[in-house]
């Protein structure tokens, strides 16, 4: 199961419904990607589980900014 490391988003519950109107339960997985970021104050690569909303907030702030959550 892939869990985003910063945000913590999972799969979430649903329905699948038929043309009859038949519901039936599945599973809606979260946008996860594996992706390397780099750590300016430790000087290294780190790879990481996220979200794409994660990787779009890691695009404008640093990482020590998104965990102290600033």
């Amino acid at each position: 199961m892939a869990i985003c490391i910063l945000t913590g988003k999972s799969w979430m519950g649903g329905n699948r419904v038929s043309h009859s109107n038949i519901k039936t339960k599945r599973r809606l997985s979260a946008n996860i990607q594996s992706k390397r970021i780099f750590d300016i104050e430790s000087g290294r690569w780190i790879r990481l589980k996220l979200s794409t909303r994660a990787i779009r907030t890691l695009n404008r702030k640093s990482l020590r900014e998104v965990l102290t959550g600033k």
